[in-house]
């Protein structure tokens, strides 16, 4: 390809999204081409690095071919081609893997669509128009493209613009999760080959290109490698900034495997060595890889990198660290969400231990079975000088082995007792330390269960005693919410007549089912003003006899990337016992039947690119050394435990919400126990907040997905 014809460059700079000078278009994810078209003649495709690209993308050359026809002069196009997804829109990078490494004379493989999106042109009626300003050959382009906009062909397409501001656009850039935005000035001259601040990348997910400069050994079932080592070029110098083991099936991951082995030589390429968890292996560094990642870390590092695939358009020596657009402040704060009003703060609680015998608890209206509600957004939560006055008047009664009815706060009481008997004997933990622990994090924990129905398994002997489930509400004490609950008392779910559950969502009723000797807490995945649509679903990981956690982060990170091609939220948190759930947020109104096919859909695509590593077998003798992805939790009626329960392991587990930095990092399950997470809470809060304000999954992507 000629100099003259090699593609002008956007930097990553500073722009407003408010500025009559500048025009605004999607950043698409795909392949840069130039398309030579002339008429009577085959269409050639050129890369930005120079390399014919016509094979690969066969189709989008014999549409280009097509509409050349009706041209009496040559033209030359800058665009990209992008895959297409279902709905006949642009999509990720990853897409279009199948394509961009087919060898010449290769057919194009079935798969999804591609189009051509033109956002320039170079040349027209045998005019140069490279020095014409932009909004010039834009009027150019949009007269030569009119016929295929007319037409509305999927495969030739015309950029979306907007000149003066870019807010709308942005807006729709981050709810249909784009690349971001392209930026430029209206009167920009064509440079080609040039990176200039003319044009201005406004990038929304972070991605750029890496030189792979190693790989690292697999852990347990992996196949062939374990990570891929990351760099960029700072002068000769290859910094190392990261690895990532997650993007990949069992195919591609043969695929690089081959590539890497071709490469493979003693001398580690990075400046200084990076030390690694595993046994590193070191390459050539002339392959450039495809990253998504969340941001960079104060120490240069990625932060979430995932896999998208590898680039033959890009020379490793040309890699980067590439800065992160940012958006001015005040167009950044106009974009933001205005803040909830939030009310004047709880007076401080009074909390007096009294004689159970002597206590005249005050009666509030009672939450009874039958009665409707008022339905609040959120749960009335203690304040803090509430739970402090809580949690001492607790350790006095147990310290001076006494029972009490405490009243609370709102005049509301409970009577407490034998706080002083184990509940875990081998760690000398007591009926009154869960009464304390569940106290202490009340704030994080009601919200997990407001509204919900609660399944309350009963052990008043603790951890080694004989447990029995309760379903139903008994006589409980003046203030606690009980409401009737189709399908329970051994009826099929939603059938059957209705019976009187208990409802979480308050400090009184945290602490009777406390008494009740509850130790985790168990909610439905619905609430009981529609206990039929279920609020998000969860991916249960359950490891088989000897299968180790590491191998369950494995099957963890899988499902995210999963998860991350329907851009669908995943929520991790540990099981407080052997595993590790996932939960995704579900649209309002959301049936449990749709909510399980989610779940099925996803866990069977892990399991097809992951045979090794998990499975869907329900018998567990068919399921080896495996880690068991269970969606039959996702049953209305079913539970698991709440985001920071307490479970009766042997180790006083509580099932606690993680970062997917931590799933990444490693992380071992006995870390987070009664004892150690309300510190977690403090340094970190309210990890599962992300759930209750996701808008939830696409559920109609994903069924499309699974085909």
């Amino acid at each position: 390809m000629a100099p003259m014809l090699k593609p002008m460059l956007a930097s990553l700079e500073e722009a407003p999204l408010s500025d009559p000078q500048l025009v605004y278009e999607p950043k698409y994810d795909g392949v840069r081409i130039v398309a030579d078209v002339r008429p009577g003649e085959p269409v050639r495709l050129w890369s930005r690095l120079g390399n014919d690209k016509t094979t690969q993308f066969a189709d989008v050359a014999a549409a280009l071919t097509k509409w050349g026809r009706r041209l009496h002069d040559a033209v030359v196009l800058d665009g990209e081609v992008v895959a297409l997804d279902d709905h006949g829109q642009p999509t990720g990078f990853q897409h279009l893997q199948g394509r961009i490494h087919l060898s010449g004379g290769a057919p194009s493989p079935a798969g999804r669509p591609l189009a051509f999106i033109a956002f320039d042109v170079l040349r027209a009626a045998g005019h140069d128009l490279r020095e014409h300003p932009l909004h010039e050959r834009r009027a150019v382009l949009e007269q030569l493209m009119a016929s295929a906009t007319r037409q509305r062909s999927a495969t030739l397409r015309i950029s979306e613009q907007v000149r003066g501001d870019g807010r709308a656009l942005y807006a729709r850039a981050l709810d249909s999760g784009w690349e971001g935005l392209i930026a430029k000035h209206v009167d920009s001259r064509y440079k080609s080959g040039k990176r200039t601040p003319d044009w201005r990348k406004l990038k929304i997910v972070h991605e750029q290109e890496f030189v792979v400069g190693g790989w690292t050994e697999p852990r347990q079932a992996r196949s062939y490698f374990g990570a891929l080592l990351l760099g960029v070029y700072d002068g000769d110098r290859l910094n190392y900034v990261g690895h990532t083991g997650t993007g990949f099936d069992e195919r591609e991951l043969a695929r690089v495997m081959a590539l890497l082995t071709s490469r493979e030589r003693e001398q580690c390429p990075f400046v200084p060595r990076p030390k690694t968890n595993e046994r590193p292996h070191w390459v050539r560094p002339d392959l450039v890889a495809q990253i998504k990642f969340t941001e960079w870390t104060a120490d240069a590092k990625l932060r979430h990198p995932v896999y998208l695939g590898l680039r033959d358009d890009k020379k490793a020596r040309d890699v980067r660290r590439e800065a992160v657009g940012r958006l001015h402040a005040s167009t950044s704060a106009r974009l933001q969400p205005s803040a909830a009003a939030t009310g004047a703060a709880d007076p401080p609680p009074a909390i007096r231990p009294a004689a159970a015998r002597r206590a005249k608890p005050a009666r509030p209206p009672v939450q009874r079975a039958g009665r409707r509600r008022r339905t609040a957004a959120t749960p009335a939560l203690p304040a803090p000088t509430e739970v402090q006055a809580l949690v001492r008047t607790l350790q006095e009664l147990e310290d001076a082995r006494r029972d009490a009815t405490i009243t609370l706060a709102d005049g509301r009481s409970i009577a407490v007792t034998n706080l002083h008997k184990p509940f875990w004997p081998a760690l000398a933990l007591t009926k009154g330390d869960l009464f304390r622990y569940y106290a202490t994090v009340a704030p994080v924990l009601l919200p997990a269960i407001a509204d919900r129905p609660l399944v309350m398994k009963r052990m008043p002997n603790g951890i080694t005693g004989k447990p029995f489930y309760q379903h139903r509400a008994s006589e409980p004490p003046p203030g606690v919410r009980v409401e009737p609950v189709p399908g329970t008392g051994g009826a099929p779910a939603g059938s059957g007549a209705p019976r009187p559950h208990v409802i979480g969502g308050d400090l009184l009723t945290l602490l009777y089912t406390t008494q009740l000797a509850a130790i985790s807490q168990d909610p439905w995945f619905s609430r009981v003003q529609s206990p039929a649509d279920a609020d998000f679903v969860a991916l249960d990981l359950d490891p088989a006899d000897g299968v180790s956690f590491r191998q369950v982060l494995d099957v963890a990170r899988a499902i995210r990337d999963e998860l991350g091609s329907l851009d669908a939220l995943g929520v991790p948190k540990t099981s407080g016992a052997s595993g590790l759930h996932i939960y995704i947020p579900l649209p309002p109104g959301t049936p449990y039947e749709a909510g399980l096919i989610f779940c099925q859909i996803v866990a069977t695509v892990v399991v097809r690119k992951h045979p090794r590593l998990a499975t869907i077998e329900r018998s567990v003798r068919a399921r080896g050394k495996r880690v068991y992805v269970d969606v039959l939790q996702n049953i209305m009626g079913k539970t698991l435990a709440a985001a920071y329960s307490v479970r009766a392991s042997d180790y006083a587990g509580v099932s606690t919400p993680l970062t997917w930095d931590e799933v990444d990092a490693g992380l071992r399950r006995e870390d987070f126990t009664i004892r150690t997470v309300p510190g977690r809470i403090a340094a970190v809060g309210d990890l599962w907040e992300r759930l209750r304000s996701s808008p939830g999954v696409d559920l109609t992507r994903a069924a499309r997905y699974g085909l």
